[in-house]
């Protein structure tokens, strides 16, 4: 496997531990109707942690690429959300954890 392909792994797998931590705080935090949603969310999160963790193993760039791709839209749309909140941290943080994984995913596709 490519250093572009480790990269991008491995971007993508903090990025899916970032947003699984993020949602067990969540689930923690929320009571009746809220909470029923926030099991949803820490679902959602569990299952991306689990294919960023095997996408690297199975050597195929397609496949890190798709984990990527999935996590990329997951933190750009938490930046959108940080941002209709008027949060600069949960809209920059978010952002910038997109970017990076974006760029990590061009440099994966280039050398492919």
């Amino acid at each position: 496997m490519t250093l572009a392909a480790w990269l991008c792994s491995a971007v993508t797998i903090v990025s899916s531990l970032v947003s699984l931590g993020f949602a067990v705080a969540g689930h923690r935090a929320r009571n009746g109707t809220g909470h029923v949603s926030s099991e949803y969310a820490l679902a959602r999160s569990a299952a991306l942690v689990v294919i960023a963790i095997v996408a690297p193993l199975t050597s195929d760039a397609g496949f890190i690429a798709a984990a990527a791709v999935a996590m990329i839209c997951v933190q750009g749309l938490d930046a959108v959300i940080g941002a209709r909140l008027g949060n600069r941290v949960k809209t920059l943080g978010p952002a910038a954890t997109a970017a990076t994984n974006a760029v990590a995913l061009v440099w994966l596709i280039v050398v492919s």
